[in-house]
C-alpha cells in the first residue's frame, strides 16, 4: 500500500484527548494533528519520535493532517493508524501473499455475522469450500527481545471478535484470527496476558475450538506499507 502522497515529517511533543496529537514542525511551529489510534500506543507515542503524517484535501476536516507512522528514537518503525491494518490485509490477499489464504474466489469486508451484532473485517468464499471469516488486528505493542503482545489494553471488542470466531467454527466454517504486526521491532507475537487475562483465556479456548492465529509482518517506510512474511505466534503455557 503506497501512500497517495508524500508523508510529511515533524517532532512529536505530546499525543492527548486519544484523537489528537501536537507536533512541532522543522520551522519550530506547533500543529495538532489528528490519531486514528484510540488503543494505549504504548511505546508508539515517546515525545520526540519523529511523527509522518499525511494531508487531507477535505476542507471540512477541522484538523486536516493524519499521524500515519512514527519513527521511534531506536530508529523502529510502527504505523500508528490502525484504520489500515484491514487494507493491508486485503492487499496482501489479493496479491497472494498470504499463503494460507489463497484459493478463494471472493472477498468481502465488513459482512455481519454472529449473535453479537459484529461485522467480520474480511470473508473469504468460494463454491469449493466453507466461508473463511477473518478478524484482522494491529499489533504494535513491543516487549522484550523483539517480543510483541496483543493486546495493549483490556479489549472488551476483542473479546466479543473470539467469541464470534469460535461460533463461526462450531458452524463449519473457518476462521482466523490474523495479527498484523505493524512495527519493524517486533519478530515474534503472543497475547498480553498480563495486560487483558480474560482476552488470553478466551484466545486459548478459541484456538483449542479450531480457530487459526496468522502473525504476518509488515515492511514500513515513509512511501508505502506491506505485509510481506509470516512470523511466530507463541501460545501461552
Amino acid at each position: 500500500m503506497k501512500f497517495t502522497q508524500p508523508l510529511q515529517a515533524a517532532k512529536l511533543i505530546k499525543r492527548y484527548k486519544r484523537f489528537l496529537a501536537d507536533i512541532e514542525l522543522d520551522n519550530s511551529d506547533v500543529r495538532t494533528i489528528h490519531c486514528a489510534n484510540t488503543g494505549a500506543m504504548t511505546g508508539c507515542a515517546e515525545p520526540g519520535s519523529t511523527v509522518w503524517y499525511s494531508t487531507s484535501d477535505n476542507p471540512k476536516r477541522k484538523y486536516p493532517n493524519s499521524w500515519e507512522l512514527t519513527q521511534t528514537l531506536s530508529n523502529n518503525w510502527i504505523c500508528v493508524n490502525t484504520a489500515q491494518a484491514n487494507r493491508l490485509v486485503e492487499e496482501a490477499i489479493k496479491n497472494n501473499v498470504i499463503d494460507e489464504l489463497t484459493g478463494y474466489t471472493s472477498l468481502r469486508a465488513e459482512v455481519k455475522y454472529g449473535t453479537e451484532n459484529s461485522r467480520i473485517d474480511l470473508l473469504l468464499e468460494s463454491e469449493s469450500r466453507p466461508p473463511c471469516y477473518i478478524e484482522v488486528k494491529s499489533v504494535t505493542l513491543l516487549g522484550k527481545d523483539r517480543q510483541g503482545y496483543f493486546p495493549d489494553a483490556v479489549t472488551t471488542r476483542g473479546q466479543k471478535h473470539l467469541r464470534e470466531l469460535m461460533e463461526m467454527v462450531d458452524q463449519g466454517n473457518r476462521a482466523v484470527l490474523l495479527f498484523a504486526v505493524l512495527h519493524s521491532g517486533i519478530d515474534n507475537v503472543s497475547v498480553a496476558d498480563h495486560i487483558d487475562p480474560i482476552y488470553a483465556q478466551l484466545l486459548t479456548q478459541a484456538v483449542k475450538a479450531g480457530v487459526e492465529v496468522l502473525c504476518y509482518k509488515a515492511e514500513l517506510n515513509k512511501e508505502q506499507i506491506k505485509l510481506t512474511n509470516c512470523i511466530e505466534f507463541r501460545h501461552s503455557n
